[in-house]
């Protein structure tokens, strides 16, 4: 039986780098904050919440995408791994600060 590669859990939750509160976005799973664009790494497919890592996951570019929009490049401060991410800087709630995605674009993290 085949794994689904995408499961929504769109929650909020509280930044663990930030501290800020995060709303759901509503319509997809929300991985990342909005203000500081950081996250968690506790996804093995996203949407699972499986991976026990939990390490943070630092923001370290932003690569436009003509499919996607902009697709964030994390790396996991704790165990290293990379992973990417759509941005949600078109979202109705708690959109993405689109400065931040620039200056990330630009290599200015």
């Amino acid at each position: 039986m085949e794994e689904k590669r995408f499961r929504k859990n769109d929650e909020g939750f509280v930044c663990a780098h930030c501290g800020k509160a995060v709303e759901p976005l509503g319509y997809s799973s929300r991985n990342h904050c909005p203000f500081c664009l950081w996250s968690l790494h506790v996804d093995n497919l996203p949407g699972d919440r499986a991976n026990e890592c939990a390490g943070l996951m630092e923001p370290i570019r932003v690569e436009p995408d003509s499919k996607k929009g902009y697709v964030i490049v994390y790396r996991c401060t704790k165990c290293g791994e990379v992973r990417r991410n759509r941005a949600a800087n078109e979202a109705k709630v708690q959109p993405d600060d689109v400065r931040l995605l620039i200056r990330l674009t630009a290599g200015k993290g």
